[in-house]
């Protein structure tokens, strides 16, 4: 019997499933090769991709692509294939050790204690007082910084005690779409592509905190558009609702005093959590949808 309890709750098709996949490990990696020019990853997020041993890590990995393709083993395989070819060429493995200005990131997004089941909690802030050309100005850079974040995260998921991880959004003091620059759309859509593509099933629960009137507005538009799996992991949260919403998911000495913990957050020293919510007309803009659920 498996001593790994994400194991034990497969059930029987996701099973089958992943024993197909698992069997294909060995062909799956020499074919990413030639389209890295490097040597084929055996591993992925500290996990080895191998069709032998009694490692069960393997296993709850391969089944979260499996999960993200409707269990189809074919679509899943590509998928994989696809994220270890991108990790290779993207260097995902070594941008852990890259350096960044933490004193303009460090203000958007961090990583800060756990939930209440112990899986990481990701912080990503869009308002306050953000400089956007100094944080988008080179979206290259904030890409890699972005993903050395959810690296970060990555690095708190052992996929035995833990198999995904807890995001809280946080929108105070954001007003109106339009007032974005053409290299923040840039770096948004990218960051939602790597997302999408290559941490697929690691989202346990995300909190959209301190919405103002229109993010709601928009959540309702596009609500019939998200499969029903995917709303669940949603917790849309006014000002008012924050702090409780938060509370319930996270312990109050881990949670930032911010939203209502005794947690010191030095990430947070210079957000403004005074910044009130501007209302605004809803924008018109290409990618606000996917902006505010803020798919990743």
């Amino acid at each position: 019997m498996s001593q790994n309890k994400f194991v034990q709750a497969f059930t029987e098709e996701e099973k089958k499933a992943v024993q197909e996949l698992k069997s294909q490990l060995p062909e799956l990696l020499k074919a990413t090769a030639p389209a890295t020019d490097e040597a084929p990853l055996s591993t992925l997020w500290g996990v080895p991709l191998t069709a032998e041993g009694e490692d069960e890590r393997v296993d709850v990995v391969l089944v979260k692509f499996l999960r993200a393709r409707n269990l189809d083993v074919k679509e899943a395989s590509i998928m994989l294939a696809d994220c270890l070819i991108w990790r290779a060429k993207f260097k995902a493995d070594h941008v852990l050790q890259e350096s960044f200005d933490e004193s303009v990131l460090g203000r958007v997004g961090f990583v800060h204690k756990t939930d209440k089941e112990g899986r990481v909690v990701t912080y990503n802030l869009y308002g306050g007082d953000i400089d956007l050309e100094a944080v988008f100005g080179d979206v290259e850079n904030f890409v890699r910084w972005r993903v050395q974040l959810m690296e970060k995260g990555m690095q708190h998921i052992d996929f035995v005690n833990v198999d995904s991880m807890v995001q809280v959004h946080d929108y105070l003091g954001v007003s109106v779409f339009g007032s974005r620059t053409p290299k923040s759309k840039q770096a948004t859509k990218e960051i939602i592509k790597i997302m999408q593509d290559n941490y697929p099933e690691v989202l346990a629960k995300k909190f959209f905190v301190n919405v103002p009137s229109w993010g709601s507005m928009i959540f309702k538009l596009v609500r019939p558009l998200l499969s029903e799996n995917t709303v669940k992991k949603f917790v849309i949260c006014s000002s008012s609702e924050a702090s409780e919403s938060l509370l319930q998911q996270i312990s109050k000495e881990n949670l930032p005093k911010q939203y209502g913990g005794d947690s010191v957050v030095p990430e947070l020293a210079n957000h403004d959590e005074k910044t009130k919510e501007k209302e605004a007309p809803l924008q018109n803009d290409e990618t606000a949808e996917a902006d505010t659920l803020g798919v990743d």
